[in-house]
């Protein structure tokens, strides 16, 4: 048996570049896997796939 692949950590594209505020995310097998990019080492939250989705479906409602 294989390990998984490490995941590939991506910032948003509306973060800042003064790196004082951003959250990093990361596709993994059940979903979104979201952590501080300050703190790679520190904990992570993990958030299914749908519910993903309904959030950012709702954020870009709330955007118009």
């Amino acid at each position: 048996m294989t390990a998984a692949p490490a995941p590939q950590w991506f910032k948003s594209s509306y973060s800042g570049g003064s790196g004082t505020e951003c959250v990093e995310c990361a596709h993994v097998a059940n979903g979104i896997a979201i952590r501080d990019s300050k703190d790679a080492g520190g904990p992570m939250l993990t958030v299914a796939s749908g519910a993903w989705q309904v959030w950012l479906q709702h954020l870009r409602s709330e955007s118009r």
